[in-house]
C-alpha cells in the first residue's frame, strides 16, 4: 500500500466522525422538523397527527406571518445596506499595516465576538428612559424629555436596526480590511501614472478588486438577519405591541408560548426556505457581477 493510500485510509475514520456529526446535528434536526410541520404535534399532547398541508394553509392566513415578515425584511434591507457600507469606510481608514492600525481594527472587532445577549442588555441601559443616550441629550438642551427609544413601534424599530447594524458593522470591516490587503500595490501605481485621481482608483481598481469581499459581506448579513431572535428578545422583548417580532421570534414565541410544536415547525421551514432563496439569489447576482467587473 502506498503512502498516499495509507493517508486516505488514516482520514476514513475522521471523515465517517464528520458525516456522523453533520447528520446527527444537521440532517436530522430538519428531517425531524420537517415531518413535524405535517402533524399537530404539542408537548401538551401525548400523541400527535397527521394534519397534512393545514399548517401551511393557516401559516399563510395568518396575519402575523406578514408583519413579522415586513418587520425582518426592513431590518435587513437596513442593517445590510448600514453595515456594509460602514464597513467599507471603516476598512479603508484602518487599511495600514502599522501597529496603531492593527490594534484599532481590533478594537473595531469586538462588538463581534460579543454574543447578542450581552450587546442587547448594554445597549438596552443606554437607550431605557433613564439611560445614557437620554442623559446626554437633555444634559447638552437637545431635548426637555426622554425619548422613548424602545416604546413606540417607529423609534423601537430603528432602535434593533442600529443596534444590529453596530454588530455586523465590525465583521464587515474585517472582511474588506483583508480585501483591501489583496488588492496588488502594482494596480494602484498604474492608476497614478494615468492620472486617476483617489475617487476614480476607488473605482476602477479598488472596488472590482473587492468584489469577493463584497459577496461574502453582503451573503452572510443578509443571512444573520435573517433568523435575527436574541437582541430582539432581550432590547424589546417584541414590543411595543407586538411591533418588532422577526420571524425567528415568531417562530419561538409559536412554539414555547403557544405550545404548538406543528405550527412552529411550518414557520421554520417556511424561514429555511426564506433563507436559502434569499441567499442563493444574492450570491448568484454577486458572483455574476464580479464577472463583469
Amino acid at each position: 500500500m502506498s503512502t498516499r493510500q495509507r493517508s486516505r485510509w488514516g482520514l476514513a475514520p475522521i471523515a465517517g466522525i464528520a458525516i456522523i456529526l453533520y447528520a446527527a446535528f444537521l440532517l436530522w434536526p430538519l428531517v425531524s422538523s420537517f415531518v413535524t410541520s405535517f402533524t399537530n404535534s404539542s408537548p401538551l399532547k401525548a400523541t400527535s397527527s397527521f394534519v397534512g398541508a393545514d399548517n401551511y394553509v393557516e401559516l399563510f392566513q395568518d396575519p402575523r406571518l406578514y408583519r413579522t415578515l415586513g418587520f425582518t425584511l426592513v431590518v435587513v434591507v437596513f442593517v445590510t445596506v448600514v453595515s456594509n457600507a460602514l464597513g467599507l469606510l471603516f476598512a479603508l481608514l484602518l487599511n495600514s499595516p502599522s501597529r496603531n492600525y492593527r490594534v484599532m481594527r481590533t478594537l473595531v472587532f469586538i462588538p463581534q465576538v460579543l454574543s447578542g445577549v450581552i450587546v442587547a442588555f448594554i445597549w438596552r441601559s443606554v437607550l431605557n428612559q433613564n439611560g445614557l443616550l437620554n442623559s446626554t441629550l437633555q444634559s447638552m438642551g437637545l431635548t426637555d424629555e426622554a425619548v422613548s427609544w424602545l416604546g413606540t413601534p417607529e423609534l423601537a424599530t430603528f432602535s434593533i436596526c442600529v443596534v444590529v447594524s453596530w454588530m455586523t458593522i465590525a465583521f464587515s470591516t474585517v472582511v474588506y480590511t483583508a480585501s483591501l490587503q489583496s488588492v496588488p500595490s502594482e494596480l494602484y501605481e498604474a492608476a497614478r501614472v494615468d492620472g486617476a485621481g483617489a475617487l476614480s482608483r476607488f473605482r476602477n481598481v479598488t472596488f472590482p478588486m473587492i468584489a469577493p469581499g463584497v459577496t461574502i459581506s453582503v451573503t452572510l448579513c443578509l443571512i444573520t438577519t435573517l433568523k435575527l431572535y436574541d437582541i430582539i428578545a432581550v432590547l424589546t422583548g417584541g414590543g411595543p405591541a407586538n411591533s418588532t417580532q422577526s420571524l425567528a421570534f415568531f417562530l419561538v414565541e409559536v412554539a414555547f408560548t403557544e405550545n404548538r410544536f406543528g405550527y412552529s415547525s411550518a414557520i421554520a421551514m417556511f424561514l429555511l426556505l426564506l433563507t436559502a432563496v434569499v441567499a442563493y439569489s444574492s450570491t448568484g447576482l454577486l458572483r455574476r457581477r464580479e464577472a463583469h467587473l
